[in-house]
């Protein structure tokens, strides 16, 4: 039973769920494969204009904040698929609402880039 694992049985397992959540996100979400090759253009970029561990974090982690989202908005969008697809104003209030976290997370990207690059 899964509630009596031991604390590494445990932990593989998760890491096996969430390697299957990002397998999911590259085969079936275009704009996580965007948002990730993105990522892998910018976060070495990040990493060679930072000129501290803080600046280097900083680019990097608004990066990865960004895959987060689209990960947690596309959970989102399959989870209000799966109860229906007719028209729902709660449920197109949820999309709208997960598409705006994404959207948030772009700004907050160039926010930080522009703050550190600039500031």
């Amino acid at each position: 039973m899964a509630s009596q694992d031991k604390p590494l049985v445990h932990i593989v397992r998760a890491m096996g769920y969430s390697l299957n959540g990002i397998k999911a996100a590259l085969a079936f979400e275009v704009a996580f494969r965007i948002e990730l090759a993105l990522f892998v253009i910018l976060a070495p970029l990040g990493i060679w204009l930072g000129n501290s561990g803080m600046e280097r974090a900083l680019l990097v982690g608004c990066l990865m904040l960004v895959l987060i989202m689209e990960l947690l908005n596309s959970a989102l969008e399959a989870a209000v698929d799966r109860t229906g697809m007719e028209f729902n104003a709660l449920a197109g209030r949820a999309k709208d609402l997960g598409s705006a976290a994404v959207m948030v997370s772009h700004v907050n990207v160039l926010v930080v880039w522009g703050l550190v690059l600039l500031g």
